[in-house]
């Protein structure tokens, strides 16, 4: 694969750019926008709605609305998280090829986490919240996306890009969204961040975020201790079940990560809840799961006790298909255009890329920063993989505008169950 004299002036149209592209990213990060700091994340919106209107002018730009979705809180009442809106952009929605391109604006941090701000390390990486996972992976984006619109054969590609403030706490109330919008593309492109060598995730796992609610008959322990239902010793005999599906299946892990409940010592518990993540490789070990937690949560009922469960899969597995070979075939190739060497490898982690999958659209899910440590303070970025990956981007646009990057036949593959 060759790079053009007109591709080659894009690329180094953003070269030119790195420091700002980095800049950007840098300013962002130092917004709270943890999933659940609602004032937090409607600041962030209105940042990027109005720097992505400045980048990219001739896109449709609107706010879809997301629905709220049921909370268990520790007392096991039910409560309302109702997110701010997912950012939409549109931009020839009548061309012949359509790329989807998503991110999340959320971060796991909260809003009185002490990691606040972004710093630079000794060896020149650049460390803060967020700075990879994922608002360095949006401004990779914003900087692909602003080059390629001055490609001479850009009209050939229509776009989308989708931002979302729930993705880490399982996209519930984008998932719906983020489905409508998979169902109109060709080919996806997300921009999680890559291992801090540029490694790809191939396959993924499905995950699922399940709360199971235990209610029991609260009494005095000494006084009338028989009356009592205990909750939380269901709720033990529950946890104890889940655990013992590890192991049953290939591939399948129950982490039993939490139980909430109970109060006084000499009170018998009327309310616990327990809560746990599913991860599985496919379609028929979810299924194998579903068996496997209802016979856990029966492990609770009767007796004066019921369990009400909560939550669900929330991502299906995303195996490595022919179609996804395919796909990562050509980034390979256009890598190696670039003086890129592009691996990959399975993840049993789980992104929006697990929901393009499902809803039929091949895609990269890791097209942004190079780096690591997410999900802690000494989550990094390397400063230079900006640049290179909105070139790497960029250069994959490119090649689906000419053809040699054949994102319809890439489709059909999927559509035909490749």
């Amino acid at each position: 694969m060759q790079v053009s004299p007109q591709e080659r002036s894009v690329l180094e149209s953003i070269s030119e750019r790195g420091e700002e592209i980095v800049a950007r990213a840098v300013g962002w990060c130092a917004g709270n926008s943890g999933s659940r700091n609602i004032e937090g994340l409607r600041a962030t919106l209105d940042l990027l709605t109005a720097a992505w209107g400045e980048a990219v002018p001739g896109a449709e730009v609107s706010h879809e609305a997301l629905s709220p979705t049921v909370e268990i809180a520790a007392d096991g009442r039910e409560t309302l998280h109702e997110p701010p809106p997912s950012l939409l952009l549109t931009m020839r929605p009548e061309a012949p090829v359509q790329v989807v391109l998503t991110g999340h604006y959320d971060t796991v941090f909260p809003a009185g986490s002490p990691f606040q701000a972004v710093g630079r390390r000794a060896d020149g990486a650049l460390n803060g919240p967020g700075i990879a996972d994922m608002k360095g992976g949006i401004s990779v984006m914003m900087a692909a996306l602003e080059a390629f619109e001055r490609f001479g054969e850009a009209g050939k590609v229509g776009w989308r890009v989708l931002l979302s403030p729930d993705e880490e706490i399982g996209s519930l109330g984008s998932g719906a969204v983020l489905a409508r919008i998979g169902r109109l593309g060709h080919v996806g492109m997300t921009y999680e961040p890559a291992l801090a060598d540029g490694t790809l995730a191939a396959g993924r796992k499905g995950s699922g975020n399940f709360h199971v609610k235990v209610t029991g008959r609260s009494a005095h322990a000494g006084r009338a201790f028989d009356e009592g239902r205990n909750a939380i010793t269901a709720a033990a005999r529950i946890a104890g079940a889940l655990d013992g599906l590890n192991g049953g299946r290939d591939g399948v892990t129950v982490n039993v990560a939490r139980i909430d409940g109970g109060s006084a010592l000499n009170v018998v518990p009327d309310v616990a809840v327990v809560r746990f993540n599913v991860r599985f490789p496919d379609a028929d070990a979810a299924r194998w799961l579903e068996g496997g937690i209802e016979r856990a949560c029966a492990c609770g009922r009767g007796d004066g006790l019921g369990v009400s469960m909560f939550g669900g899969v929330t991502r299906a597995a995303k195996p490595f298909n022919a179609a996804q070979e395919a796909l990562f075939g050509d980034v390979r190739r256009v890598g190696a255009a670039l003086g890129q060497e592009i691996a990959w490898k399975s993840s049993g982690g789980v992104c929006e890329g697990n929901n393009l999958f499902a809803v039929g659209l091949p895609n990269v899910d890791t097209l942004g920063v190079r780096g690591g440590d997410i999900h802690s303070e000494n989550e990094f970025a390397w400063p230079e993989s900006f640049a290179e990956r909105a070139r790497l981007s960029a250069l994959m646009l490119m090649k689906m505008a000419s053809g040699e990057v054949d994102a319809r036949r890439l489709h059909e593959m999927m559509k035909g169950g490749a």
